[in-house]
């Protein structure tokens, strides 16, 4: 029984950061093969065509990145200072410290005594953690990385970028805009399927919409790009 519950918390790890993994690759197949299709649209080279590809990939990543890390520290930064307030307030006030703690087990169905008994005994072994986890909602494994978030930002979204950029580089030119089309269709709907199922949602739903919304994006960025092209 216990390792089954080992298993499942591990499972709910892998979870967040797979979500977070699709929603990147999400954005970077958006962003890069609606640019590539506005431009394609406008009828410009190949040569043009994959510079603006490569251009959108390499600022795209910079951009998730860099706002990623400024994201992810203010949540930082927010975690120190109620961190900093609770372990004052816990050196000030400890009888007052464990009755809040105790109440908060008394909430979730806990009896008054045993809620006094677990507060005491979690405020012993770590009395800052306790009160972290369970007052704050600060977990160990949720604590802000700016870094880490950073780095992963980027590279979920160039792994998305390089799939319609690849798409643009090997196509025939005169099957470049349809097949740029389908295929980061058939991307977004994969990446669909699989957030859903990372997070217990319903996949057909959730492929079906990233489905109609990546068509209506790309349609929108071809019909400007066809209309520049015209007036231009």
């Amino acid at each position: 029984m216990q390792h089954h519950s080992r298993s499942e918390q591990h499972s709910n790890g892998r979870i967040g950061w797979l979500r977070a993994a699709v929603l990147g690759a999400n954005d970077g197949i958006i962003s890069t093969s609606c640019l590539l299709l506005g431009v394609a649209a406008a009828e410009a080279g190949r040569s043009e065509l994959l510079t603006a590809g490569v251009a959108a990939l390499v600022a795209g990543a910079m951009s998730m990145a860099a706002g990623e890390y400024v994201s992810v520290s203010s949540q930082g930064d927010a975690e120190k200072a109620d961190l900093d307030r609770e372990r004052e307030e816990l050196r000030a006030q400890p009888v007052a410290e464990h009755r809040e703690l105790a109440s908060i087990y008394v909430a979730r169905g806990v009896t008054p005594e045993l809620a006094s008994q677990v507060a005491k005994q979690l405020m012993a072994h770590d009395a800052l953690s306790a009160h972290a986890r369970d007052e704050l909602g600060i977990l160990e494994g949720t604590k802000a990385r700016p870094v880490q978030a950073a780095v992963t930002s980027a590279i979920t979204f160039s792994a998305g970028a390089a799939l319609p950029l690849l798409t643009a580089a090997l196509v025939p030119s005169t099957l470049l805009i349809p097949l740029l089309a389908l295929t980061s269709l058939l991307f977004l709907v994969v990446l669909g399927w699989l957030g859903a199922r990372a997070g217990n949602a319903p996949p057909l739903r959730a492929a079906i919409r990233v489905g109609c919304l990546g068509m209506l994006a790309m349609g929108i960025t071809f019909g400007i790009g066809r209309m520049l092209g015209t007036v231009v």
